[in-house]
């Protein structure tokens, strides 16, 4: 079953997805939403993430929580050097924040988290993964900029994945 199936949940999804994008129950969209629901899954299996172990649950949760808060804070700071760019323009910058993480699932999670927070851009990784280069909204202290972010977010994921 699970090699005709290697993802049953995102299978019922696609199925769900299709019915609902045709609009339609007829018998031939049922048919034709089972064949991509199970084609689908099995042509992309080679793109699916090895699964890694979780680590620090505690960590995890920690993460998640100070993300959400950042999200709102980095908003409001956002919003509020935007209202005030007449008096006192931002001064955004490139930031190169060099990376001691070097897991693939931890990398991913580190550009998801730097691509949700407002103020934040992840502009590129370098080859080696030694470093990576940020668009930064607002920042007066670029070393004091590259220390946050690596203890708020580097060294949280560096405990959940390595």
């Amino acid at each position: 079953m699970k090699r005709l199936l290697p993802s049953p949940w995102l299978s019922l999804g696609l199925l769900g997805g299709w019915l609902l994008l045709t609009r339609s129950f007829s018998p031939g969209q049922w048919l034709l939403g089972i064949g991509v629901a199970v084609a689908m899954p099995l042509l992309m299996s080679p793109l699916r993430p090895q699964p890694w172990p979780l680590r620090r649950l505690d960590v995890l949760i920690r993460l998640i929580l100070r993300v959400g808060v950042e999200v709102v804070h980095s908003a409001l700071v956002v919003a509020a050097g935007v209202c005030r760019a007449g008096a006192r323009p931002p001064r955004g910058r490139f930031v190169v924040v060099p990376l001691d993480l070097h897991d693939t699932h931890g990398l991913a999670a580190l550009a998801m988290i730097s691509a949700v927070i407002p103020g934040t851009v992840w502009s590129e990784l370098a080859a080696d993964r030694s470093a990576v280069l940020i668009h930064v909204f607002d920042v007066d202290d670029e070393a004091a900029f590259v220390h946050d972010f690596k203890t708020r977010y580097e060294l949280p994921l560096k405990e959940i994945f390595e």
